[in-house]
């Protein structure tokens, strides 16, 4: 292998490396009977496991809603999660968007709102 081929792989692999690391935030509704069946809790469990910040909520419409932040790796596996939830639950879907990427974080840890 040449001298360049030999930097242009070490560069992409930089670059990937860089890419797994970095943080992103992602904001999700998660449908169906997720409410009285401790999906909070264990989302909570669940995010603390992954390493990620953020929040989890009830909705009065009978939704979930949390916001999270951490690698996409880590995000990708507790969206995962979701779409299977607590012991009880019955999730219908999940709907997440990224809203950022590239960013510190913005919270200390993650919590159950009430």
């Amino acid at each position: 292998m040449s001298q360049q081929g030999s930097e242009e792989t070490r560069t992409s692999s930089s670059a990937l490396q860089k890419k797994s690391n970095m943080i992103v935030r992602c904001h999700a509704f998660v449908r169906g009977r997720v409410q009285g069946v401790f999906y909070r809790k264990y989302a909570h469990k669940t995010a603390e496991e992954l390493g990620l910040r953020g929040w989890v909520q009830n909705l009065p419409d009978g939704r979930v809603e949390w916001v999270a932040e951490g690698t996409r790796e880590n995000i990708d596996s507790f969206v995962k999660w979701c779409h299977g939830g607590s012991p009880k639950a019955r999730v219908e879907g999940v709907d997440v968007t990224t809203v950022a990427e590239g960013i510190k974080y913005s919270f200390e840890r993650f919590e159950i709102r009430r």
